[in-house]
C-alpha cells in the first residue's frame, strides 16, 4: 500500500488555457505528481453556478482535459466531477453542517454576485454562487485529502472546508475526517502583459492573456509589446510590468538568464528588448511542446475520452465508500456498494 500522502486540486472548464493558469495551478500539478497521489478535477458542477452555455460547457470540459493531459498532467489522476454524483450528495450533507452566517462572510460571494449580474444582464443571482464553498469543501473532503495546494485567496475556502469537517466531527462523535492542509508551493501570480497591475485572464479581452497553445508570432507578438512602466512605480522599485516579465521568465525555467538579467537590472544594464526576448523565447519553447503533444491527442480523442470515464470510475470508488461511511455516521438509511 502506498504511503504517500494524498492531494485533492481542481479546475473550473473553461476550455482553453492560457500562461496565467498553467504558471498560476497546473504547471505545480504537474510536479506534485513525483511526491504524491493526486486526485485532480474538472469541477463542472461548480461552472454552472454562473451564468452559461450549456453546449459550451461540454466542449470546454473535454478540451480543458486535452489540454491538461497535453502540459503533462497524467490522465489516470483525472476525473470529471458530474461524474462522480457523490460530490453533490455529501453537498447537501454537509449544507446541515455550515451555517447561512458563515457562508453569507465569505468575501467572493459578493465579487461574484457582481460578475453574475453584469454576465446575465440582469439581477438573477444562483443560490449556486452563495452555496458553493460547501460543495468546494465536499470536494476535498470526499477523498480524504491530506492537501489542498492553494492560492493565498483560497485559504478561507480551505478554512471552511476545516470547520464543516471538524462540525461534522463533533456531531457523529467520530474523528473520521482528517482536516486537510494547505499546500503553499511557490505559484507565480501571473498579471497580464498589456496591463500589468490586474492578472492575466480570458475575461479581459484577448490582449490580456495569451494561450499556451497560440502560434509562436502571437506570443513574441505579445511579450514584445508588453506593457514595462506605468508611470507610477516609486523610485527604486522595479516596475510591476518588469516584474512581470521576469516572473515569466523564471516560471518558463529561464533560471539562468533570470539570474543574469537581474544583474543587468540591479547595476541599470538592464535593455527591456533583451528581457522580453528571453520570456519571448521561454514561452515559445513550453508552447511548442505543449501543442505537439496537443496535436497527438486529437488523433486520439475517443481513446482519451475513455480513459477519463474510466479514470472517473476509478476514482468514484473512493467518493463512493467515503459518502456510505459518512451517511453511516450520520444516521441515514445506506446501501452498500
Amino acid at each position: 500500500m502506498s504511503t504517500r500522502k494524498r492531494i485533492l486540486s481542481a479546475i473550473q472548464p473553461t476550455g482553453n488555457m492560457h500562461f496565467g493558469n498553467y504558471f498560476g495551478a497546473v504547471q505545480n500539478w504537474v510536479r506534485l505528481q513525483e511526491e504524491y497521489n493526486c486526485v485532480y478535477g474538472v469541477v463542472d458542477y461548480h461552472a454552472m453556478t454562473m451564468p452559461y452555455d450549456p453546449k459550451k460547457l461540454r466542449q470546454n470540459t473535454w478540451e480543458l482535459l486535452f489540454n491538461l493531459i497535453a502540459v503533462g498532467v497524467d490522465p489516470n489522476n483525472l476525473f470529471i466531477q458530474s461524474l462522480v454524483p457523490e460530490h453533490t450528495e455529501l453537498g447537501w450533507i454537509f449544507n446541515c453542517f455550515c451555517s447561512y452566517g458563515r457562508l453569507s462572510r465569505m468575501t467572493q460571494f459578493k465579487d461574484k454576485s457582481v460578475q453574475s449580474k453584469e454576465k446575465a444582464n440582469d439581477d438573477f443571482i444562483s443560490a449556486g454562487i452563495f452555496d458553493y464553498p460547501v460543495l468546494q469543501a465536499a470536494d476535498i473532503l470526499i477523498y480524504r485529502a491530506d492537501y489542498v495546494p492553494v492560492g493565498k485567496d483560497q485559504d478561507q475556502h480551505l478554512e471552511l472546508t476545516r470547520e464543516i469537517a471538524e462540525r461534522f466531527n463533533r456531531q457523529v462523535g467520530k474523528e473520521y475526517f482528517v482536516l486537510p492542509e494547505t499546500l503553499h508551493t511557490e505559484i507565480p501570480k501571473v498579471m497580464s502583459t498589456a496591463d500589468p497591475t490586474r492578472k492575466m485572464s480570458k475575461s479581459a479581452g484577448e490582449k490580456h492573456y495569451i494561450s499556451v497553445f497560440a502560434e509562436e508570432a502571437r506570443i513574441r507578438k505579445q511579450i514584445k509589446s508588453a506593457v514595462t512602466d506605468t508611470g507610477d512605480t516609486p523610485e527604486g522599485e522595479m516596475s510591476a510590468g518588469v516584474e512581470n516579465l521576469f516572473s515569466l521568465l523564471k516560471a518558463a525555467g529561464k533560471i539562468e538568464a533570470h539570474t543574469s538579467l537581474m544583474e543587468d537590472y540591479h547595476t541599470g544594464n538592464l535593455k527591456y528588448s533583451d528581457l522580453k526576448g528571453e520570456v519571448a523565447e521561454g514561452l515559445v519553447a513550453l508552447s511548442t511542446t505543449f501543442k505537439e503533444r496537443k496535436a497527438d491527442i486529437l488523433t486520439r480523442k475517443k481513446e482519451i475520452k475513455g480513459q477519463i470515464k474510466a479514470s472517473s470510475a476509478e476514482i468514484r470508488k473512493r467518493a463512493q465508500e467515503t459518502v456510505r461511511e459518512v451517511k453511516e455516521l450520520a444516521g441515514l438509511s445506506n446501501v452498500k456498494f
